[in-house]
């Protein structure tokens, strides 16, 4: 080999070197020069790689999931009352762009500054299956013939539902800016923040209000189709959260100066000001309460897992209250065999072949 080709080169930002990478050196964020993004090899966060095969194995399409039985129920003036009718519609228009907000903010923000490569390699696939999530929902309001502007148009147009996406959206200013630099407190603080309102309030709490509310229609055999799909949101949506949670705490690890007491109590009123959102949402999704649910039981519900969510971050619990419908623990496991509203196994299977 000649002297030259000994010497590290540049070519379009990569650099000729016998220096391999080596798992040890590679971080979350700021990994710059030290380790190669490109090389997913040798992976350091075995938790990361896990969440990405877990997911992979979930792999699902909505137009799999018959829509019959809901199109025939929907249309009979007389299966659903009228507040059934606008929670059903609440939660659709709710969800509707929810998930696509998720997704904008992997692409535009978090990605960009997670530079480790099996994190990323994750958050590639989390991003898919959020187009999938907003595919489902396309494809209920399709099938139910409902008016498509009326449902993706709702958070611009219902108080509540806007309050809860503002909430998310405001915690990207400032990251899509190239200019953030996240080798400052100040830097870090702002994508932590970016990081906790989407994966802890958005994806672990606003969202399980709703499945709640749409999995109790299935309870009783009632839109099957619709909490087919809503189980396997339901279940995806766990393992974003479960690995949000974990790239907070890494972060912190790695990044202890940022975990000031300060902004641990701000984190803490962060989320309980998601609280008092989504019971205002509950509110008015549930004036009067349909299916044995109520703004009562939803609020101890909400308070249970902020609760578990803030746990999960190190931070104390707010609330103390208790879970008012323990049949979600069932929904939201994994490994469960059976649907728990039906006797048919509802496993994934992969390559888009779902065998009942």
């Amino acid at each position: 080999m000649s002297e030259q080709a000994d010497q590290p080169e540049c070519a379009g930002g990569i650099r000729m070197t016998r220096e391999r990478v080596s798992a040890d050196k590679k971080r979350i964020i700021l990994n710059g020069r030290t380790v190669d993004v490109n090389q997913l090899v040798p992976i350091k966060y075995k938790w990361a790689w896990h969440f990405y095969l877990d997911s992979c194995a979930n792999t699902w399409m909505p137009t799999e999931v018959s829509m019959q039985k809901d199109i025939e129920q929907w249309k009979n003036p007389h299966a659903f009352t009228p507040d059934e009718r606008h929670v059903i519609k609440r939660n659709l228009g709710f969800f509707s762009t929810a998930e696509t907000l998720v997704g904008n903010n992997i692409v535009l923000s978090i990605y960009k500054l997670v530079d480790n490569p099996e994190c990323r390699q994750y958050l590639l696939r989390q991003a898919f299956e959020e187009a999938i999530h907003v595919h489902t929902f396309q494809y209920i309001v399709e099938s139910l013939s409902l008016d498509e502007t009326e449902i993706f148009n709702m958070y611009r147009e219902n108080k509540e539902i806007y309050e809860k996406d503002e909430f998310s959206m405001s915690c990207t200013d400032g990251i899509i800016n190239e200019k953030v630099d996240l080798s400052t407190p100040e830097g870090l603080q702002k994508f932590v923040d970016n990081l906790m309102a989407f994966y802890v309030v958005t994806e672990g709490i606003f969202f399980y209000s709703g499945f709640v509310t749409i999995l109790s229609f299935g309870r009783q055999n009632r839109m099957p189709g619709v909490c087919e799909q809503i189980q396997y949101i339901l279940r995806d949506e766990s393992i974003h959260m479960n690995f949000g949670i974990q790239l907070i705490n890494t972060i912190i690890d790695e990044n202890p100066y940022c975990w000031t007491p300060d902004f641990q109590a701000y984190l803490v009123k962060r989320i309980k000001r998601a609280v008092e959102l989504e019971c205002a949402y509950a509110k008015e999704c549930l004036p009067r309460g349909v299916l044995g649910l109520n703004v009562v039981l939803l609020r101890e519900y909400i308070q249970y897992i902020a609760d578990r969510r803030l746990e999960k971050l190190r931070l104390p619990r707010q609330y103390n209250s208790t879970n008012p419908f323990p049949w979600m623990s069932e929904v939201i496991d994994l490994k469960k065999e059976k649907n728990f509203f039906e006797t048919r196994v509802t496993e994934y299977q992969t390559g888009g072949a779902l065998e009942w």
